[in-house]
């Protein structure tokens, strides 16, 4: 008779594989590694997560809900203008790449990894498609600049496009120079960004 899976099994698997993705990247651990640290059978890991790439798509899901949640607690302790929930929004990110765990964006991270990977809202179609780690990735990012993009949106400026590439070039500048920094260094970039965003929003609204 099948063993029944103790309840949080599933949780115990991606929690041990999402901090070993995140620590060490995903091409660096092996499946082996994960049973191991996670303390689970072979057979138990493979009846959640099928595949490796199942188990990555899922590890970088569970950072999708992560970064929604900052997000909108940023956004949603900022006073209530256009303006201010802009830059909570950069804000939230310079605090973020401040973390002494911090190693980066675990959506860059994996693309940067796996660059010739495809995968997206496009090319992962059908109800039943398991969605591949590149699909979640891309479309994360894609999501997140087009959100952007609505709060840009929402100050009327003249020239919303130029507006959203600046601040989109802001944040990528803070995930990736995190990744080398010191972190003092990383702070000081950190508030240099974040007081450049709010330059650029304030000018882009003086030019109206």
């Amino acid at each position: 008779m099948a063993r029944t899976p103790a309840p949080g099994t599933r949780e115990r698997i991606l929690t041990t594989a999402s901090r070993l993705f995140y620590e060490h990247g995903v091409r660096a651990v092996g499946m082996n590694q994960i049973i191991t640290e996670a303390g689970t059978g072979k057979n138990l890991l493979y009846s959640h997560f099928p595949t490796k790439s199942d188990l990555v798509a899922a590890y970088l899901q569970r950072a999708q809900e992560f970064r929604i949640a900052g997000a909108r607690r940023a956004r949603e302790s900022a006073d209530g203008d256009a303006r201010s929930q802009l830059i909570a929004t950069v804000a939230e990110v310079a605090a973020l790449v401040q973390h002494p765990r911090f190693r980066g964006c675990a959506f860059r991270n994996y693309l940067a990894e796996f660059p010739d990977e495809t995968g997206s809202a496009e090319t992962d179609t059908g109800d039943d498609a398991a969605p591949t780690p590149a699909g979640v990735a891309r479309d994360f990012l894609a999501a997140t600049r087009e959100d952007l993009a609505a709060q840009v949106a929402a100050l009327d400026v003249a020239d919303p496009e130029r507006l959203t590439e600046e601040l989109w070039l802001i944040v990528d500048g803070l995930f990736l120079q995190a990744a080398y920094r010191r972190r003092l260094d990383g702070r000081i970039g950190a508030d240099a960004a974040v007081d450049l965003a709010r330059r650029l929003v304030d000018a882009a609204i003086g030019d109206r």
